[in-house]
Parts: C-alpha cells; sequence; structure tokens
C-alpha cells in the first residue's frame, strides 16, 4: 500500500525518535538545555517537577547511582455489577544513599505496570534530606537535625536523633527507607497500625520530608532573593516558544492531500 507495508503498525517505524526525550514543560526545557545543572537549583526555587525525564537526566539510568526498591505490592479490589474488579498497588521507593528519597504509589491491573508507574511517580516525587548531628558537629552529617513527625492513616511515626554509631533502630521497612535517604543513625517510635505497610511508609516518608521545614538558627541569615530560572532565561524560553509556534503555524497552513 504505496510503500507502507501491511497497514498494521503505522507510526513505530522510528524507535530512534521514541526513546529522546522531547520535554514539554519549561523547567525541563531549561534542564535539557543544560541551563540548570543540578536538583538542588530546582528545589531552592520550589519548582514542581513533572516529568520524570528531568530526575533521569541528573541521576542517568546507566549509572546507577539512584537505586529502586518495590516496598510493597498488594491487590485492591472493588466490587462491580459483574463481581469483583482486582487491581494491583505498588509501592516504590527511590534514593542515592547520599540526601535524596522518592515515594511513588500506583494502581494497575497488571503488577509490571504498576511498579513502572510506580517508579515514575517516586522519580517525581524526589526530595532532598536534610541530615546534622547529635552532639558534637564534626565529620559529616549523620542522623536528622531534630525530632521529626509525619502520619499517615492510624500511623504516626517520629524520627528522633542517635549518636554516631547507634545504627538505624528502626523496623525493616522505615530502615530502608532511612539508609536510602542517606540516614546513618536514627531512633524511630510508631504509634498505630503500623502493619499497614503502605500507611507506614508514606508516614516515615512525610516525616523525612520535613527536615527542611524547621527554621534552625543557623538559616537566620538574611535571605537573599535571586531571579528564578524561569525569569533569568526567560528569553531563551519564549525564543524556544516562538520556534515551536512557527513551526505549528507552517504545518497547519500545508495543504492536505
Amino acid at each position: 500500500r504505496d510503500g507502507r507495508g501491511r497497514g498494521r503498525g503505522r507510526g513505530r517505524r522510528d524507535g530512534d525518535a521514541k526513546d529522546e526525550w522531547i520535554p514539554v514543560t519549561k523547567l525541563g526545557r531549561l534542564v535539557k538545555e543544560g541551563k540548570i545543572t543540578s536538583l538542588e537549583e530546582i528545589y531552592l526555587y520550589s519548582l514542581p517537577i513533572k516529568e520524570y525525564q528531568i530526575v533521569d537526566h541528573f541521576y542517568p539510568p546507566t549509572a546507577g547511582k539512584l537505586k529502586d526498591e518495590v516496598m510493597k505490592i498488594m491487590p485492591v479490589q472493588k466490587q462491580s455489577s459483574a463481581g469483583q474488579r482486582t487491581r494491583f498497588k505498588a509501592f516504590v521507593a527511590v534514593g542515592d544513599y547520599d540526601g535524596h528519597i522518592g515515594l511513588g504509589v500506583k494502581c494497575a491491573k497488571e503488577v509490571a505496570t504498576a511498579i513502572r508507574g510506580a517508579l515514575i511517580l517516586a522519580k517525581m516525587s524526589l526530595i532532598p534530606v536534610r541530615r546534622g548531628y547529635w552532639g558534637k558537629m564534626s565529620g559529616l552529617p549523620h542522623t536528622v537535625p531534630n525530632k521529626l513527625s509525619g502520619k499517615c492513616g492510624s500511623v504516626a511515626v517520629r524520627l528522633i536523633p542517635a549518636p554516631r554509631g547507634t545504627g538505624l533502630v528502626a523496623a525493616p521497612a522505615s530502615k530502608k527507607i532511612l539508609a536510602m535517604a542517606g540516614l546513618e543513625d536514627c531512633y524511630t517510635t510508631t504509634r498505630g497500625h503500623s502493619r499497614t505497610m503502605g500507611n507506614f511508609i508514606k508516614a516515615v516518608f512525610f516525616a523525612i520530608s520535613k527536615s527542611y521545614g524547621y527554621l534552625s538558627p543557623e538559616f537566620w541569615t538574611p535571605t537573599v532573593f535571586s531571579k528564578t530560572p524561569f525569569q533569568e532565561h526567560t528569553d531563551f524560553l519564549s525564543k524556544d516558544l516562538a520556534a515551536d509556534k512557527l513551526a505549528l503555524g507552517a504545518a497547519v497552513d500545508q495543504p492536505a492531500y
């Protein structure tokens, strides 16, 4: 049929183009062009990450620096007129064992699809973890900077700073999350139905995410405000947008045969 084969599977001929990342957000365009050089620049201005490829750009999957772990897979059911509809819920954690942690939850008809979706969501929810000292401020930070708490459902988790050499005094699930976040020493205490693994690990994640929320005395210095990346590179973004509009207009103007 005019050189198109048997007519099935059209549009799948260019496999190489499929792998190339075409950013759809302003942040993605700045990251791909190298205007933003680290995740810390994104966190500094509280810019939401809407594309998982942004994280892949800083942590290439081939390098293997960002580790992922399937924490739990559980079946969930919904009653319908035809009976029960079973789907699978996956909890996936990602972390670099050096101050970054993310958690993703996804429900899908198949286990593999749920895990893949949860991994993408975990990368997009990657957050920085602030670490501190228990006593003398010597060496690298090793524990949480202060007491932190997080709650999900009935499960309430509290993280307490521990002296160097204590290790992670925690349940196996929470120990894995804390280790992936880059913490070496920490006491934990839990209340509620912590057997509900999903709520338990979410409570731990919520507690860790509050580490930068507390304004301790070392942060009391006057804040020097600078332009956000969107303001700083506004010429690049507007030029890129104008080129896209021009290309789109040319495509629309072409006559249909």
